[in-house]
């Protein structure tokens, strides 16, 4: 790591120059992210954002290099996961870091020629090339973060939507009701059966009723995993009712010899319930 208190010093100073030059120079029509917000404290936000970066880059010329990333990682961290700048498109954040990488070149050029003895043009080349690697490095650093908070956020959602899109709808007497509804891939059918086993056993659940009229299309996958949820449901002690089945599911589960034989199967749901109901009368 380069070293020179000097040039620390003097970038540190002009922290607050840098900011405000910064953002008086940004493009601020574009019609969307962070940078063209008109909310004051977006905008107080995204200034003391820019000004803490300097405040911890220009460490780079008095800290050791673990140290002074270790540091910086906090400053990344909050910009990676900050709601403004996920919003804003990635190729604008890196925009901007290589406008502020062009202002720290232009400062350490006026830094040179402001000292009373001259400065080489090698040590002028290895102070760039410092600036140059630090930014590379907390670049790529911001947006594996963005990256990743994006990837895990995709994954809470598509969870959600896979435990919303099968209900399991508790009724009286340990009875309980599972509509599908919609297209059934092997994700969404892998936390079916994940959720219903799981919600059978925490309500206490003895008898299921599984109604399929909501579901258009199936292949082997499908009918191959609603025979594996019966079973389940069977090993934990819970009688299953079918509904709704179509022709094309039982066309599909004949091909693939999946025997129906022990699961008790109605036309549609009213009459599934309407036999349960006079079963215990």
């Amino acid at each position: 790591m380069q070293r020179n208190t000097e040039l620390h010093e003097f970038l540190l100073n002009k922290a607050e120059e840098l900011t405000e030059e910064w953002y008086e120079s940004l493009d601020k029509s574009d019609p969307e992210g962070v940078y063209s917000s008109n909310d004051p404290r977006v905008i107080e936000n995204l200034k003391a954002q820019n000004m803490a970066f300097h405040h911890h880059l220009c460490k780079i010329f008095v800290m050791e290099k673990e140290e002074f990333f270790k540091e910086f990682d906090e400053w990344i961290m909050e910009i990676a996961t900050d709601p403004e700048h996920i919003k804003t498109p990635t190729h604008m954040i890196m925009r901007e870091f290589l406008r502020v990488r062009e202002q720290y070149i232009n400062y350490i050029q006026q830094f040179a020629n402001e000292q009373d003895y001259p400065v080489s043009q090698e040590k002028m080349d290895l102070w760039k090339t410092v600036i140059f690697d630090a930014f590379d490095i907390v670049m790529m650093r911001v947006f594996e973060g963005k990256a990743e908070h994006l990837n895990k956020k995709i994954e809470e959602q598509q969870k959600t939507i896979n435990d919303l899109s099968s209900p399991l709808i508790s009724l009286q007497k340990g009875r309980a009701l599972l509509p599908l509804i919609g297209d059934i891939d092997d994700e969404r059918a892998t936390a079916i059966i994940d959720n219903t086993l799981t919600g059978c056993i925490e309500k206490g659940v003895d008898h299921l009723f599984l109604d399929l009229s909501g579901v258009l299309m199936v292949d082997t996958m499908v009918a191959q995993q609603i025979f594996q949820l019966i079973t389940g449901l069977k090993l934990i002690g819970v009688t299953t009712t079918l509904s709704g089945i179509r022709p094309e599911i039982a066309q599909t589960a004949v091909q693939l010899g999946i025997d129906f034989g022990d699961v008790n199967i109605s036309a549609n749901l009213a009459q599934a319930m309407s036999s349960n109901e006079e079963t215990e009368d």
